[in-house]
Parts: C-alpha cells; sequence; structure tokens
C-alpha cells in the first residue's frame, strides 16, 4: 500500500510500502509442488521403502535431501497454506532426524584393551601403497582391511614396508575388483564358513590379543546396489554375520557400498552392531567419491563393531590414486568378553 504526505511548497510525495519476503504470498500450488518430493523421500526413507536399484542409489543422497527441504518449508510458510505447512514441518523433521544424529556422537570411554582398525578400498589396487603404510607406521593399526587388492597392490604395499609393519595377512587378492586381504601385526587364523559370501571376497580372520581378548575380523566389500546387482548387494548385507553377545568379539569392516539411509544396512547395524562413525559423530563424513573433481559425497565405508566394544576415536583419511578414503578406528575392548 502506498502513503502520500503533502509538501510545503504544494505538491504530493507517495512513498511505495516496502513489503519484506516474509509479507510476500506464495502460490499454495507452487508450495505443493515444491513439498510433495522431499515428502515423499521422506516417506521412503523412515519406511524403508526403496526399491529397486536407481531409489537405492539416490537414498544415499537424504542428508542433502534433509538439508533441501528447508526451501519447501519456507515455501510452504510463506503460502500461508496451512496443510501444506503441516506437511513441510513434518518433512523437514524427519529428514533431520533420520540424518542428524550421525554428527552429535561422541568418544567412548571405557576400560580395556585399545584396538585400533584401518579399512582402505584401493580402487583396483591403484591406491598409494606409500600412503597407506604411513598411515600404518603413524597409527599401528592392529588390523589393516583392504578391498579391491591386486597382485601389484600387495607387492607395492610390501616394498613401501607394510610387510615389516604387518607380517601376518590372509590375502584373497585378484586383478580386479574381487580382490580383499586383511593385514595384521599379531598372528592370525582365517575364518572359513562363518557367513555366505555373496558379492566381491570377503575374507574373515580370528586373533587373539595379548591379554587373552578373542577378535573376528570380516574384510567386507559387498557388490554395489546397480542394475540387476541390486538383488546380489541385498543378500550380500544380509548374508554378513550378526554381531554376537558372547565369545569372541566381531568388526565389519570395508565398503559396503551402503550408507546409514538405506534400510538394509540399517537392519544389519540393528543385529547387533554400532556404527564406528554414527557413535562418534563422524557418520556425515562421506567417504566416496574421493579425489575427483567433486569432493566426497556420500557415506558408504563403514566400521561395524558388536555393541561390546567401545569407539574411541574415528577418523577419515585420503589416500591418493583410490575413490574412497581410508577409515581409521581406536576401538576398546572390555577385558571380559
Amino acid at each position: 500500500m502506498n502513503t502520500t504526505t503533502e509538501t510545503p511548497v504544494g505538491g504530493v510525495i507517495v512513498t511505495p510500502s516496502r513489503r519484506g519476503l516474509l509479507h510476500r504470498r506464495v502460490p499454495g500450488k507452487l508450495a505443493w509442488l515444491a513439498v510433495t518430493p522431499f515428502a515423499a523421500w521422506a516417506v521412503a526413507r523412515l519406511g524403508g521403502l526403496e526399491r529397486g536399484s536407481f531409489p537405492a542409489q539416490i537414498m544415499s543422497a537424504t542428508p542433502y535431501a534433509a538439508a533441501g527441504s528447508l526451501l519447501p518449508l519456507l515455501l510452504s510458510v510463506l503460502s500461508r497454506k496451512k496443510a501444506v505447512t503441516a506437511v513441510a514441518f513434518a518433512t523437514t523433521a524427519a529428514l533431520g532426524f533420520s540424518v542428524l544424529p550421525r554428527a552429535f556422537g561422541e568418544a567412548q570411554t571405557a576400560p580395556g584393551r585399545p584396538f585400533t582398525l584401518l579399512t582402505a578400498n584401493l580402487f583396483f589396487g591403484r591406491g598409494d601403497a606409500g600412503t597407506v603404510v604411513d598411515l600404518v607406521r603413524r597409527h599401528r593399526p592392529d588390523i589393516l582391511s583392504t578391498q579391491e587388492l591386486t597382485p601389484g597392490a600387495v607387492e607395492d604395499l610390501d616394498a613401501a614396508g607394510l610387510k615389516e609393519l604387518m607380517p601376518y595377512r590372509v590375502l584373497e587378492d585378484e586383478w580386479n575388483a574381487a580382490g580383499s586381504g586383511i593385514y595384521s601385526s599379531h598372528p592370525i587364523t582365517q575364518l572359513k564358513g562363518l557367513f555366505p559370501v555373496i558379492g566381491h571376497n570377503m575374507p574373515a580372520v580370528k586373533l587373539t590379543m595379548p591379554g587373552g581378548a578373542e577378535v573376528e575380523v570380516v574384510d567386507v566389500h559387498t557388490l554395489p546396489p546397480l542394475g540387476r546387482q541390486i538383488f546380489a548387494w541385498t543378500e550380500g548385507l544380509r548374508a554378513l554375520p550378526p554381531g554376537p553377545a558372547s565369545g569372541p568379539f566381531r568388526i565389519l569392516a570395508g565398503d559396503f557400498n551402503a550408507s546409514l539411509d538405506h534400510a538394509e544396512m540399517r537392519r544389519l547395524v540393528g543385529r547387533g552392531y554400532h556404527d564406528a562413525g554414527d557413535i562418534t559423530g563422524g557418520g556425515l563424513t562421506p567417504t566416496w567419491p574421493a579425489n575427483k573433481r567433486v569432493p566426497p559425497l556420500i557415506t558408504i565405508d563403514h566400521v561395524l563393531v558388536d555393541q561390546r566394544i567401545s569407539v574411541r576415536n574415528y577418523q577419515v583419511y585420503d589416500v591418493p590414486g583410490t575413490d574412497h578414503r581410508a577409515v581409521l578406528t581406536e576401538l576398546t575392548l572390555p577385558t571380559t568378553p
């Protein structure tokens, strides 16, 4: 609305009204158009309703959908329509509740025996061996879990000094993405038949720590949910062994090709595990794709520990030459399993 003011010399000054953004009205149809896709996303995420390859792939982007849902929320408020505003608020709240807890964990402190694990996908063996071995030297992990380990990468790692640092190993290296291998600074025994392997090679080992604690480690590398591989991806996650409540401690570490926004991944965690990143507040730190023109976007490399194990620290590191970031976790094994 304009206002008019008479001047002493005659004439009128017309002052246009200044209406801020919050005084503007957005058409209700536009608000509904903006809110509906995010509302559908929230329903699919909360209900674990992603079906098929494409929905499974885009579900990894849920953290970005949560942030993006703030725009339709603003549009709904500006529409002054109660129904669409209520749906928009519920959508943002649901997506935020699904995502934000991963950023607000904290390191756990508990008495027990320290245990450190490093996991790295080497991208067809192209990951820089010197960087990986330098991480081993600096952090002295008890276990190094590798995926996409080729015979050439085995030679490069040993040439960089890994043979002296971690002389014990169970390797299933191949000249393709299927190769995997577990290195250890303690004697290890390969576990056969712990679970049906569906996907790439996934060796499992058992080691006895000084003091007597027994630990089982599975080197995880499921197939990606691309095309018809979606079925093997699903079955591969379901086939992984549950977290035990007694006996040897169990750790699953590697490239799961899944994020915590996938229902199958959440079901796996719910079978007796904690996600180390989620527990410590690093669950939103992306691990893939690394060393590209775009920064890493999604978190598909994980360390799952059975619920008796405490997580003291969680860090992610860049490794030149590979499209995955390495994950280092510092754990505490209780004195009694």
